[in-house]
Formats: C-alpha cells, structure tokens, sequence
C-alpha cells in the first residue's frame, strides 16, 4: 500500500472495457511466428548518438513502478477464495492483472487516428519491481505474461549494459522499522533468493515496503550486497558534496522539507555506532577498508510529478506525461541529468484505465524523439557515481507523515472519513507477543532437527519456491543435524511453514487503513491462527487462548466487532480447513467430475486407494478411500468416504 493507492481495491472502478486475452491476441501473426504486429516499435530507432554505455550525458529518464499485491492466500489453502466484490474476476488478484499486468506486457501503441502501430511490452523499460508473492501468483495463473516481464528484464540488460530493469523486493512488504534484526535479514533474503530465481542474476537495488527506513534497515542492505534504494524526497534530512581534497567538509544544507535535488544519486553511509547497531549486524556486516565507510546509494524520486502520475491527468495521455516529464528537465547544460519518477504500478492500467498505452507511446515515440534516454536506476548509477551525500531522517516511510506512526499507532493517516486507529498499537503488540512465543517453540523443536534452525529458516526459501521431493531432500541434507526420520521431516516442515506465516502475518497492509476488520486485516490475523496451529502440532502449546485474550484490547469502528477477539472468533476462525474438509471437498467434486487416480487439491495431493462411483438411477453414490497429503508440511492422512446425491 502506498499514497497512491486510493483507498481500497474494492472501491476502484475503470472507465475503459477491459481488454480480454483473446482481444490482446489478435494482433498475433502466425506467418511471423507468432509475434505480434509492430514489436518493432523499439528505442533501436531513436537511438541518441550518444552512447549510453558511456559516462552520462544528457537527460535521462526512469519511471519506476512498484507492482504489488498483498497475499491473499487462504493459509490452509495456499489459494485465493473467491472475492465477489472483484467481480466478474474472481478475485481481485485477477481483476487487477486483467487490468494491469497483462495490458502492460502487450501495451498497444495506437496513434492519432487510434490506429495500432504495434505491441509494446512496457515492462522493457519501466523500471520495476514485483512483489514476491505476486509473481508466485502470476507464473501459475498466467505463465505467458511472467515470460514476458522476465524477458523484459533480460532485453533490457541487453540494452543497458547488464543493468536489467528489475529490482527486488522485501519478501512480505513488511515494514523493516519495525522488524526485529533476524526478520529483516530474512526479508532481504528471502527477496533476493526469490528474484535471482526468477531473473537469474543477484538484484542490484531493493524496494522497501512503503519505503520504509532507518538505519538499522540500511545496515542489514548494505551487509548483503544491495548497491542502491529508492526514497521519498521527504525522507532526506541533510546533503552535501562528497568531502575532497580541494573541499574536506564541505557545508551540510538541510533538506528536511522535501527540498532535495532528485536529479541526481546520493551517497548514504553508515556512522560508526550506526555500523555496530547490534552485534547480530556487525557479524554480518563486512566493513571495507580501514578508514573507510559502509555505504549504500539512494536514489529520490521526483515527489511533484510522481503525485501527479497518481491523482492528476498526468497520465490521460503520451504528450500531457512527457510535458510534465519536460517540466523537471534543467537548462542549465550540466553535463548529465535523472528525470526519475515512482508510483504504484498499478496505477498503469488499474488505478488510471488505459495508461498503459501512454507509457508505451511515450517510450517508444516521445522520449527518444526529445534525445532522452530510458533508463533505470542500475544503469545510471554505473554511469554516474554519486557525488553527494545524504543523512537520512531517523525513521520515514513514504505513505505516512509521522514516520512509521501508520503501522503501529492512532495517527491520523488512513483511507479516510471519521474513525480511529487505536487499534494498531494493540494489534502490533499482539503479534509482536505471538512472535516471541513461536520463536521459543521454534528455537527448541528446531534445535532437536536443524544445525542452525535460523539458517534454516533464510533458506527455506529455496523449498518455498521448489517443494519437490528432489529438492526438499538437498535442503534437509544441508540443514539437518541427524537423518530425520518421516515424522521427523513433517514437524521440520511444520516448523518452518510456522515461521512463514509469522512473518506473513506482519504484512504492512493490515495497518494501513482504518479499521482491523477489514479484509486486510482478517488476512494477517488467519496467517496468526495457521501459526499458532502449527505450533499446537509440533510442540503441543496452547497459544490461541492468550492470543484472543490480547486481541480483546483491540478496539474496533464497527459494531458487529466490539473487538479484535470477535473479528478472530468470526472472521478468521471459521476460515480453518481440517484435512477431512478437503476430503469431503474431494468427495462431492468427484459426483460430478471424474478424477484420475492421483489429483491435486488445492495444496493437497490427493491418492485413490480405493474409490468407486455407483449409479443407481437418478442416485450417483462415492465410495471409497483416498490418502490425503499436504504438499507443504507432507503430513498426511488416510480417509474412507461416502458421498451420494
């Protein structure tokens, strides 16, 4: 969730037709393989003469667009439940991915006349970044448009000398702040394992949740290898040029109030007790040469045009946005020049129907024809070293003018109307009070299976994103401190999916609203209760009495929720799935449709033992037993089955 997310999904409507696949597929030409008309459409032709593997000059362009959506997963499920307020999609993942995601890959160019000139695929030259959990999404419900966005990144490698458009995310979005130190090197870690998976190259920049920073957060980046972030111009406290021999302490000038010059990268480091924030991040912390400074590169967005891309008509069409792109650009001959903008991808198609096509036109056409440069961020940084330095303000966050305020406390900052947020603080320090129990069942059932339960935990990404049995086996025989019996693997596994929803369950949209009983906030509270019954499995604690106790003191702005114990008794509580749920699940679609002896259900595959289906007149009867068995922890059960209509 970001400022320019306006209000809730729910509440967004388009005033353009959405464009099916099959309209967004008849432009394809068989004769010519398969691709479709005018991807010639490129900056080949536009090309400026100078060239842009060399020192910068001119004016270069970025438009960064952090494409996201929170998971909404079912946690028993690992699937999306229908969402009719996402309707006619069937949930609001595919509405926005209809809208957005797969018109950005084949971005129409049309000129004056509406005339198709040719298909675009934006994403080789916005900049970017994909949520973790979004392209998870995105590579099982529509595997063309992934393709797409990661050939995107590899072309613009290609045309950018091997700084590739995307960037990582933390894993979650949640709001580094307020992590403990070992969730914020799990994030990182987990947000970088996932991308070079996915683009096969390590990410050179990360996007913070909400752009959210301290310096905690820096130091954790900086020790595994993150070259560069992007900020808010309102999170710079003080600048100034980098100390030399000519000028060895040049003036600081304060910037506080969003006064920062964008056009440029900055260099932020460490101070020493900075680097030494907890021994934890000194050990992993590797320091350059004596004398010499840990650092990261930051880069600040253009706050005036970013806003605009977002509430105003900025974007309605190609010219009106490179005006205002035209508007920044300085004339004072200065050798070279950033023109960088961000904001919610989604605003490209979703937020602002049919936006896609003028940042197509405007990459294609009107950038290039005014001799600037579409770049990123990577690309530009290897061409201009930052010659500035930039201290930070303590704590900031993009979306929240009290700093971080708007993920824990009552400060004002929601979707708007008249009610409170007394609710965060209680719900934070509720979580916060979950999480230190599941560390103490995790370090103690861990330690009897894991050589180191915590190196464990960072690589249990490599099994998130392969669960197959080849692969579980390499992680078990890196991790295991003896060979895990069966039972032993599924409380390993069990412990290990705990520790994931916990960190699930601190995803920075159940905060950002007001009221916790919106969907958000139901969605982090059944990440909670999948954890606290992972729990109960593994080392037999009983958590989920003193948790609901806790979010009793959780105030709420509706009625029907007198507080944060009734949203769980209501909301989440019954959103529970037992596996003999899912067998009965199974039973009655096997009424009316013929399964193969081996099927998938949901996160459960599902075995035919013996199962039979008897007809007798209009009565069609299921009979039978079926083995059940989670992909995710590989527990398993045996069920006989009786189902008839």
């Amino acid at each position: 969730m970001t400022p320019f997310d306006h209000l809730d999904p729910d509440s967004h409507t388009t005033a353009q037709t959405i464009e099916s696949p099959a309209n967004l597929d008849q432009n394809f030409d068989p004769q010519l393989g398969g691709e479709p008309h005018g991807t010639d459409l490129s900056l080949k032709r536009f090309e400026s003469t100078v060239d842009p593997r060399c020192t910068a000059h001119g004016v270069y362009v970025t438009v960064h667009g952090h494409f996201y959506q929170p998971p909404r997963e079912n946690p028993y499920l690992n699937a999306i439940e229908r969402q009719p307020s996402a309707a006619p999609f069937h949930d609001w993942n595919e509405r926005i991915h209809h809208e957005c995601y797969r018109p950005n890959a084949f971005a129409r160019v049309l000129n004056e006349q509406e005339e198709l000139l040719g298909i675009v695929n934006n994403f080789e030259y916005l900049s970017f970044n994909i949520g973790a959990t979004l392209m998870s999404w995105l590579e099982r419900y529509d595997v063309e448009t992934y393709q797409r966005i990661l050939e995107a990144d590899r072309k613009s490698c290609e045309r950018l000398n091997g700084h590739g458009n995307a960037i990582a995310q933390v894993y979650n979005h949640i709001i580094m702040p307020l992590a403990n130190e070992r969730d914020k090197y799990t994030q990182i870690r987990w947000g970088k394992a996932d991308f070079r998976a996915r683009f096969g190259r390590d990410p050179e920049g990360m996007w913070l949740a909400e752009t959210a920073v301290d310096y905690a957060t820096l130091a954790a980046l900086i020790s595994e290898g993150i070259k560069f972030i992007v900020l808010a111009p309102s999170q710079a406290q003080r600048c100034r040029p980098l100390p030399n021999s000519d000028q060895p302490d040049p003036q600081w000038l304060e910037v506080g109030g969003s006064q920062i010059d964008p056009i440029q990268p900055y260099r932020c480091y460490l101070k020493k007790d900075q680097a030494e924030l907890s021994p934890h991040l000194q050990d992993h912390l590797s320091l350059p040469a004596e004398g010499e400074r840990p650092y990261i590169d930051i880069f600040f967005y253009d706050g005036p045009i970013s806003r605009d891309m977002g509430f105003n008509d900025v974007l309605s069409n190609a010219s009106h946005f490179v005006g205002r792109i035209g508007q920044a650009v300085r004339g004072d001959h200065r050798a070279a020049q950033l023109i960088s903008v961000a904001t919610d991808g989604e605003t490209f198609g979703h937020h602002k129907g049919g936006t896609e096509k003028a940042l197509a036109y405007a990459f294609t056409q009107e950038f290039p024809q005014r001799g600037w440069t579409v770049t990123n961020f990577a690309h530009y940084l290897s061409l201009s070293t930052p010659t500035w330095e930039v201290e930070l303000k303590p704590v900031t966050a993009w979306s929240c003018s009290h700093g971080v305020d708007r993920w824990q406390e009552d400060c004002g900052c929601g979707g708007g109307g008249g009610w409170h947020q007394k609710w965060r603080r209680p719900l934070r320090d509720s979580l916060d009070w979950l999480r230190d129990q599941l560390v103490e069942v995790y370090e103690e059932a861990g330690g009897s299976l894991f050589v180191d339960p915590w190196q464990a935990r960072d690589s249990y990404i490599q099994v998130i994103l392969d669960r197959s049995p080849v692969n579980m086996n390499r992680f078990f025989a890196q991790h295991q401190n003896h060979k895990l019996s069966a039972a032993e693997r599924i409380d390993a596994l069990r412990l290990l999916e705990m520790q994931r929803h916990m960190l699930l369950m601190y995803t920075s949209c159940g905060w950002f609203f007001d009221e916790v009983s919106r969907p958000e906030g139901t969605q982090i509270l059944r990440y909670a209760a999948r954890a606290l019954e992972l729990a109960g499995d593994v080392a037999g604690v009983q958590l989920e009495k003193g948790f609901i106790k806790r979010l009793a003191a959780i105030p709420s702005n509706v009625d029907f929720f007198p507080n944060g114990a009734e949203v769980y008794r209501q909301l989440v509580i019954p959103a529970q799935i037992s596996l003999e749920q899912v067998a009965a699940h199974y039973a009655i679609t096997s009424l009316f449709t013929t399964y193969a002896q081996d099927q998938r259900a949901y996160c459960y595959a599902v075995h035919q033992l013996d199962y039979q289906l008897q007809r007798l007149g209009a009565l069609t009867l299921a009979v039978g037993q079926i083995q059940l068995t989670s992909e995710l922890t590989r527990e398993g059960k045996l069920l006989v089955l009786r189902c008839c209509t």
